[in-house]
């Protein structure tokens, strides 16, 4: 049996920063020695695959070394098969990768496919990332548009408890589910404090904790098309000037790490020499 730790990066909503939580928490647990799997099942955007094919490009190009994780067998093409063709290699490459990887982190596309069900169903901690706005909450729960009160939970919740039930009679292991807010705005106190309210509310009901996510910060956005996140900026690997903000980023990563109960993966020699 394998006994590598399933990471599912999950959210029905697209542009939620799904892809971005996911490099991020491979780079951090790259750099710690880890041997990660990483799975991209958005198969037609296929953002996070892009990101390690730049890395290795980018690399390679500039004469110096960083972690990468082990090779995936899938691919844009799969986006061409049937469902039944796709689910086979997703089943064959989750196989191999969870035999031999410690992590597996598998990101999921932004709506409601058989394969994204599958994979939420496989993890151990399911990470769903969201913007500060109710209309991210949308997904996850249901305000009464009158007094804003929390009425039920939503689609993607179901999805979630859908998953959690099915593993626990299966296995009788419970799937952790972590809510990261994500891309916090500097200001819209009012907003902010309602969001937090229900999303709190919502927690109790359906059972998820909340961690901080990654704020919009033009440093993740800058290093995406080098491959490259704050984990990896040391003396040798400098692909933009540094400054504060790459500083404050490196801290926003290791409070990510530990939310999702990997904080042996977070501190700062292992991140990345400061």
């Amino acid at each position: 049996m394998s006994q590598a730790s399933i990471i599912v990066v999950g959210n029905e909503k697209g542009g939620a920063g799904k892809s971005t939580i996911a490099i991020h928490t491979a780079a951090a647990l790259l750099h710690a020695d880890a041997k990660v799997a990483v799975l991209d099942l958005d198969l037609r955007q296929q953002s996070t695959a892009h990101f390690f094919a730049n890395r290795a490009a980018w690399l390679a190009a500039n004469g110096v070394s960083a972690p990468m994780p082990m090779e995936s067998r899938l691919g844009a093409e799969l986006a061409t098969l049937s469902e039944a063709e796709v689910m086979a290699r997703f089943e064959d490459a989750f196989a191999q990768a969870s035999q031999d990887a410690e992590f597996v982190i598998v990101d999921t596309p932004g709506s409601d496919t058989q394969i994204s069900r599958t994979a939420h169903g496989l993890a151990d901690v399911i990470v769903t990332p969201m913007n500060d706005s109710f209309v991210d909450f949308d997904m996850l729960g249901v305000v009464d548009p009158v007094t804003l009160e929390l009425t039920r939970h939503s689609l993607y919740s179901e999805t979630v408890w859908n998953s959690r039930k099915v593993r626990a009679a299966k296995d009788r292991k419970m799937i952790d589910w972590v809510v990261l807010r994500n891309r916090l705005a500097p200001t819209e106190a009012r907003n902010r404090k309602r969001l937090e309210e229900r999303i709190e509310s919502l927690s109790r009901k359906v059972g998820f904790r909340i961690g901080p996510g990654l704020r919009d910060r033009v440093i993740y956005r800058e290093l995406f098309p080098f491959g490259l996140t704050v984990a990896d900026l040391s003396p040798t690997i400098r692909p933009v000037a540094m400054s504060l903000q790459h500083v404050a980023a490196r801290q926003e990563l290791r409070a990510l790490m530990a939310a999702l109960g990997l904080s042996g993966f977070s501190d700062g020699e292992q991140i990345a020499a400061e």
